[in-house]
């Protein structure tokens, strides 16, 4: 008898240590969705950079519930159909908990088409600024809305440069969008739209554009450009004698990576809108930089969309932990309210629209390839993403 007790007594000895073993091995699937390859790979292959560098962090100190989280990675391609039917594989045959992806707004709509079909119901975190207009229960939105970005940057211009204001972008969604909203608040200002162009993603001759903003003698170009094509912009900018002395132009997709890519040499004296920058002096930040140069070399440099990227892993860790599951809307509904000490400062998910509150930022870019922050809003922004304050106050 006390033998058959010792035995017992032995496999469930082996059994527990088995069950140590195996939670030791247990993991969680996440998705890392960005192109890798075309025109917008050089923008969003950083922002993998930093969303790994938080799954690291987080696996360093136990996980998630107990998991190791396992990052499967695909490539966007820079073309909306790919990610569709990547986020499509990801969901449904690796069987991830959740996404973290995407910087086109036609990107995201492509996948959020797949992760709002009822029988796949995912979660897609959504690192980039945008032109509104979309609340999906199905993704949260960490970047920018446009009353966080555009219209306080349009303020400023109209402020500081002068009234008349020429567009050019990208031609798809986010770019089209932004300069309906600018045209609208520039009516209310009583400033002008004095020429508006929309060019192909992956367009390199911009001298008829240039062309066009010359005639127009604007006060300020306000650029919607996104990928590759910023370098071929600001290169013939430049070649056509037209510096940020005679005519500055405020970028909305224009980060700290992107300046590495363009040439600070290019792009010195000109401005951005965005709610973080490399060069904000707080101790979350410097701890921040530290970290990634000490990952990804000291010359590395920092940009919004890869912050916003860093901190959407931390706050789907976080609802998963207070929802107590990885399933979707438990961690959906944890994460309404959630705040965060982000390296730009504060952040809280909005339960209402699942965006976040944050600061408001406008940068001078320096001949360092840094940003100098001139403007901030005074108090975190709540997030509007239709706009609704603006029409109702203002009457657009």
């Amino acid at each position: 008898m006390k033998k058959n007790i010792l035995a017992v007594c032995a496999a469930f000895t082996l059994l527990f240590a088995g069950c140590k073993k195996a939670e030791g091995n247990t993991t969680v699937k996440v998705g890392l969705l960005h192109s890798l390859t075309g025109s917008m790979a050089q923008s969003e292959m950083p922002v993998c950079e930093a969303e790994q560098m938080a799954i690291d962090e987080i696996n360093a100190a136990g996980g998630v519930l107990g998991h190791k989280i396992e990052v499967v990675q695909l490539d966007g391609e820079s073309n909306p159909d790919v990610f569709a039917s990547q986020a499509r594989k990801l969901l449904t045959e690796d069987k991830v908990a959740t996404i973290f992806g995407c910087w086109t707004s036609a990107s995201r709509k492509a996948v959020r088409s797949v992760v709002e079909e009822p029988d796949i119901f995912g979660l897609l975190w959504y690192p980039l600024q945008y032109e509104g207009l979309e609340a999906s229960p199905n993704i949260m939105y960490v970047g920018a809305a446009p009353n966080q970005q555009v219209v306080p940057a349009v303020e400023y211009c109209f402020k500081n440069f002068g009234s008349k204001m020429f567009m050019v972008g990208s031609d798809y969604v986010f770019p089209r969008t932004a300069g309906d909203i600018v045209k609208a608040y520039l009516k209310f200002l009583g400033g002008e739209c004095v020429g508006e162009r929309y060019v192909d993603m992956e367009c390199e001759d911009f001298h008829d554009v240039i062309e066009q903003i010359k005639e127009a003698k604007p006060d300020v170009i306000l650029n919607t450009l996104n990928g590759s094509s910023n370098k071929a912009f600001f290169t013939q900018l430049g070649e056509a004698g037209i510096t940020s002395d005679d005519i500055p132009v405020m970028s909305f997709s224009i980060s700290e990576s992107e300046i590495d890519y363009i040439g600070a040499d290019l792009l010195t004296g000109h401005y951005v809108s965005w709610s973080y920058l490399q060069t904000i002096a707080s101790m979350q930040n410097l701890s921040f930089v530290s970290r990634f140069r000490n990952l990804f070399g000291s010359d590395c440099v920092i940009g919004d969309p890869m912050e916003a990227g860093y901190i959407a892993v931390y706050l789907w860790a976080a609802a998963c932990e207070k929802a107590g599951t990885f399933n979707v809307e438990d961690v959906r509904m944890a994460a309404k309210g959630l705040s965060y000490d982000a390296p730009e400062g504060m952040v809280t998910i909005d339960g209402e629209n699942q965006h976040l509150k944050k600061r408001v930022r406008v940068g001078r870019i320096n001949s360092n390839g840094l940003i100098d922050e001139i403007w901030r809003s005074g108090n975190i922004v709540k997030p509007d993403p239709y706009l609704s304050t603006y029409i109702w106050a203002k009457g657009l």
